[in-house]
């Protein structure tokens, strides 16, 4: 029986379990310790952002970023459809109303052209969620914000080491969200960091992250006590998290030529099936630097994605299909709207494969799973 080909891989680098040694015998296993401090130092040169501060999970980062804008019941965040129900659920807990907008059919991101439809005398925000690292259209996002008074948190959470024109994602909006997932490039298991840009938030953002309180203050010496300042909660990982985290963005750069590598391999085996009619691959427009944080497929109309995931499977092959867009969920419908009829988000997921894509999958594999997808 051949071996399987799992979807996912997560790749340590060899210095993980070295560096949380080192975190152990240093005494210092809560947060905020040297380990997260090397962590905020990488992301905020590497990001050119405020301050960075890295949580427990992206998930808590756009909770973070809910708290900062003060989202109050009813105010309207508009995003995408086609996102990890987290980019909604950040907001709904503070009452807001996500406004699902439909995405363009060649990068699945939010489709810009249609943001200013969806704007209401109660939009706070808007969210765009960049799809498989590949950035959304940016400047025009970031005009419409200017022109309407209103706040942009990029949901980057598949954007470590991607860039829309020579910026890092996740510092273009006022605040930025990064993953650490196990699934993503970079890793610590779970993790994920706030991306502070708008420096008018970087000390609420402190605050927010411990508790509410200016604990963070009190231990640079800037005040004789820390006391509870607005509501916060606890964001902060472990220091053992922040040590594998860093043993990950050492070799950031290197685990990222690897992935290229490998999906650069998938989109010339994949140039064939895409000539003959089978697939469309992605589209990565010139202004975008992705950082091949997966390889997906759009299978063409009258392909039966079940058939085709099950042909995989048989094979033992682990691919899947991805998000089930929010506005058509219970609670989609329930605490959110629908701006327009959504045709191409809806028709786009119905058609999208991720393949694996892992550090160490080799061309032989990949071969086997092209050959796979051919008819």
């Amino acid at each position: 029986m051949a071996d399987k080909i799992h979807f996912n891989r997560p790749f340590m680098t060899g210095k993980e379990l070295y560096y949380i040694a080192e975190a152990k015998f240093g005494n210092m296993l809560a947060g905020d310790g040297p380990f997260t401090k090397r962590c905020h130092q990488w992301l905020e040169e590497r990001s050119g952002c405020e301050k960075a501060l890295l949580t427990h999970s992206c998930t808590a980062a756009l909770e973070m970023a809910a708290l900062l804008l003060d989202i109050q019941p009813g105010d309207e965040i508009i995003m995408p459809s086609y996102t990890f129900v987290s980019t909604a659920n950040a907001f709904v807990l503070r009452g807001g109303v996500p406004v699902f907008v439909d995405i363009r059919e060649d990068t699945l991101n939010l489709d810009e052209r249609l943001i200013e439809a969806a704007i209401t005398p109660r939009t706070r925000a808007i969210v765009p969620v960049h799809y498989a690292g590949v950035s959304c259209e940016m400047d025009r996002i970031m005009d419409i914000a200017r022109r309407h008074d209103l706040k942009v948190v990029e949901d980057a959470a598949q954007g470590v080491m991607a860039f829309y024109k020579g910026r890092p994602l996740g510092s273009l909006g006022d605040l930025g969200a990064y993953s650490f997932h196990e699934t993503k490039n970079v890793i610590s298991g779970e993790g994920g960091a706030l991306l502070v840009n708008d420096g008018a938030l970087a000390t609420r953002a402190e605050i927010i992250r411990e508790k509410g309180t200016d604990r963070s203050r009190f231990f640079r010496g800037e005040v004789d006590k820390y006391t509870w300042q607005e509501v916060g909660s606890s964001f902060l990982p472990g220091e053992l998290i922040a040590a594998f985290l860093w043993a990950q963005l050492e070799e950031a750069e290197r685990i990222t030529e690897n992935r290229l590598a490998i999906w650069q391999r998938y989109h010339a085996l994949l140039k064939p099936l895409e000539d003959k009619g089978i697939l469309r691959r992605p589209i990565v427009p010139e202004t975008c630097k992705h950082n091949a944080h997966m390889y997906y497929v759009l299978l063409e109309p009258g392909i039966d994605r079940a058939e085709v995931l099950g042909r995989l499977k048989r094979n033992d092959i682990h691919s899947v299909f991805h998000y089930v867009p929010l506005h058509s969920s219970p609670a989609g419908q329930r605490y959110g709207r629908a701006e327009g009829d959504l045709n191409v988000t809806v028709t786009q997921s119905e058609r999208l494969v991720r393949l694996p894509l892992w550090v160490g999958l080799g061309e032989a594999e990949q071969t086997k799973i092209v050959s796979l997808l051919d008819r």
